[in-house]
């Protein structure tokens, strides 16, 4: 039996003949280590006045718990996720005859367990190739503060589904470019080059190197969009294996299927960070978030190959005439973006704000989710179960603040009053609370407001306290603004 204490990288769930399987992959003072929880239910709720018949594989069983409106609730369970997926979609003209239908397996886990990223691990320990592994263990939420490594990725290519040219990486100690190339006869240079015959040894031998580094964070600039979905393409039509997981998982790009949703990567025991997404969700703000703008508003330099030029075709042309300037130009890249995370604090902004909402640390946006991991496993404890997502129509819904008509004009002695976090200082100061908003009118109407009810007892503004305070920690710790 062994006890260890660790930070969340990466979660998954696959649906198997026995449940379904959690694999939570944590980095922890021993190094990696992948959790397996296996033989998992789905579960979801309805009301137990809806009488509805289900197939003999979902099980339904009465709970303590009820809805807002004070009505008992059964629990559905599902030995595999993709069943409760078609019953959701089946029922997907009444969004209210199912209730938290919408909660991941992998999340629904974790927040009962009051875990958002660091956490105990009390289990018999497999020691594999290069990590630990757990079947089974107890989890809790623990205190830990992780120290992550991290690798800077940039390819340089003919275009987009064009031939690879070249592969750099950077890690806080070393650096290489891997290059589709012959080597010149006078191949002088500090840098450290492999050269490769074709693109499949490109892309082996990087593998190869990258493995042997074994980074808990990727970084890039619209490195999911550009850089990880040409090399799984890459991968897939010379037919290797997209080889940049932990385990024995293949890498995978998921690509956007309708406009205004953004691809997203899979990649086991290693979260990709892309500076673009983290800048903007830290409230960074550029005229452009092109990679040469940032680094020459942040850092005072540019990439090496001038953004007024024609890039592409002097990239081609470097990589025909004179390799070793395009690995430089290929590993700068890696460097500026490297800079800009430090300059930035990013990583340690990632990380806090997992800490605080339980979010994935490249899960960008997300406020819905951010708010159930947070409150609904408090909810479960009051006796509640609360709706699905887009399921009310209760007319006491908040409004929003007020926002005064605008007089345009120019005018003399403006005075700006910007009352910084009025919202969460709102929160704590009049108790308000989502289930306290709907209970609170129904239970005074039905004479039976009892003290579990007063708002004292209110959910939401000790969420919003513990969130500021810490903030405020992680703020004396970096001396840097945070916002959760």
């Amino acid at each position: 039996m062994q006890t260890l204490t660790g930070f969340l990288l990466t979660r998954q769930w696959h649906d198997t003949p026995n449940g379904i399987e959690l694999i939570f992959w944590l980095k922890t003072n021993h190094g990696a280590v992948r959790v397996v929880i296996d033989q998992q239910e789905a579960v979801c709720f309805i009301r137990r006045s809806n009488k509805m018949s289900f197939a003999a594989s979902i099980q339904r069983r009465p709970l303590a718990l009820k809805t807002f409106q004070y009505e008992a609730v059964d629990g559905l369970y599902f030995k595999q996720q993709r069943d409760l997926k078609q019953l959701r979609d089946h029922l997907a003209y009444d969004k209210k005859l199912l209730l938290e239908s919408d909660i991941k397996p992998t999340d629904r886990y974790l927040m009962e367990r009051f875990i958002t990223s660091a956490l105990t691990i009390k289990g018999t320990a497999i020691q594999r190739s290069t990590w630990l592994e757990f079947h089974n263990p107890k989890l809790s939420t623990a205190e830990y503060k992780p120290d992550l490594t991290w690798l800077s990725l940039d390819i340089e290519t003919h275009d987009l589904r064009g031939k690879l040219y070249s592969i750099a990486a950077r890690t806080a100690n070393n650096s290489h470019i891997f290059i589709t190339q012959t080597a010149p006869s006078t191949a002088q240079t500090d840098l450290n080059i492999t050269w490769c015959k074709t693109e499949k040894e490109t892309l082996q031998r990087f593998f190869l190197w990258f493995k042997q580094q074994d980074p808990d964070l990727i970084l890039g600039w619209n490195v999911i969009g550009f850089d990880l979905d040409f090399l799984q393409w890459k991968c897939r039509q010379l037919r290797i294996p997209f080889d940049m997981g932990r385990g024995e998982d293949d890498a995978m790009v998921l690509t956007a299927k309708e406009q205004g949703q953004i691809n997203f990567a899979r990649i086991s025991g290693r979260v990709i960070l892309d500076g673009i997404s983290c800048l903007k969700s830290a409230f960074w703000r550029f005229d452009s978030f092109a990679l040469d703008f940032v680094a020459n508003q942040l850092l005072g330099r540019r990439k090496l190959i001038n953004h007024q030029e024609d890039k592409l075709a002097e990239i081609r042309r470097l990589y025909q005439e004179d390799p070793i300037a395009l690995a430089a130009y290929n590993l700068e890249d890696c460097q500026l973006v490297a800079d800009i995370f430090e300059k930035t604090d990013l990583i340690n902004f990632s990380i806090q704000r997992s800490k605080m909402t339980g979010l994935a640390m490249d899960r960008q946006g997300g406020s819905v989710a951010a708010f159930d991991n947070l409150y609904l496993p408090r909810l479960h404890r009051k006796g509640f179960i609360a709706p699905d997502l887009g399921s009310l129509d209760n007319p006491k819904t908040s409004p929003g603040g007020y926002v005064m008509r605008s007089i345009p004009g120019l005018f003399k002695n403006v005075l700006v009053l910007d009352f910084k976090s009025l919202y969460p200082s709102i929160i704590r100061t009049f108790k308000i609370d989502p289930m306290g908003l709907i209970i609170e009118d129904d239970a005074r109407i039905q004479g039976f407001l009892d003290a579990s009810f007063s708002r004292t007892q209110h959910i939401l503004p000790d969420i919003v306290s513990q969130l500021w305070e810490q903030r405020d920690i992680a703020k004396q710790e970096k001396n840097a603004p945070l916002s959760p």
